[in-house]
């Protein structure tokens, strides 16, 4: 599949494909890792997974020739290949692979309705938490800490809290050493096996 287009680089936070948008190609994710965001009504940003290199991004609407039901935006540097929808189709065609396509979809959208589920019912400490750990899991590790580059507010609004509260959850982890904030915005973990135990005994 990575034949089927040349590669391109795209900057952390950049939007991969926007919610609403017509399905016109997919995304296969060479490197680096995404969000996968819900806008609602009132324009409030959800979390719903993060997905990290080899994963195909906006299949579904190709498939069903829908608009896009999400927004994938770029956590970090990622290099990502664009692959028009009829070029996929017929790939998929050709390989015997709707069947294994719809079966990985099914679980994506269970792990997704896990996440929205911890997010409405845990609190603040354990859902940065969850949503650092799957950051970390998913990104693309050059050292032993990773950088999240996002800011405390993006935070605070993909986990749906405020950002105060998420400030709070963040201090007692820095002051122990498991995470520091970098100057021009984000978060360096240090230690995400620390930073979730201490989630989990505050729960």
């Amino acid at each position: 599949m990575l034949a089927l287009s040349r590669a391109h680089l795209r900057p952390a936070r950049s939007v991969l494909l926007r919610q609403g948008d017509p399905a016109t190609h997919v995304i296969l994710l060479d490197s680096g890792s995404t969000l996968i965001t819900l806008t609602g009504a009132g324009g409030e940003r959800t979390l719903l997974a993060v997905r990290g290199s080899g994963e195909l991004l906006g299949e579904l609407a190709v498939l069903d020739e829908k608009p896009r039901s999400a927004t994938v935006i770029a956590a970090e540097s990622c290099r990502i290949h664009l692959i028009p929808a009829s070029d996929f189709l017929l790939f998929v065609e050709q390989h015997g692979l709707l069947t294994s396509l719809l079966r990985h979809a099914i679980t994506r959208v269970r792990e997704s309705e896990a996440v929205r589920l911890e997010f409405a019912t845990a609190d603040v400490p354990l859902r940065l938490a969850g949503a650092l750990s799957r950051l970390v899991q998913a990104g693309s590790r050059n050292s032993r800490a990773l950088i999240v580059r996002l800011t405390q507010a993006e935070l605070s609004q993909m986990i749906g809290a405020s950002r105060n509260a998420v400030g709070s959850a963040i201090k007692p982890w820095r002051e122990q050493g498991w995470l520091s904030t970098e100057a021009g915005g984000g978060l360096l973990i240090h230690d995400i096996q620390a930073i979730e135990q201490d989630a989990r005994q505050k729960a």
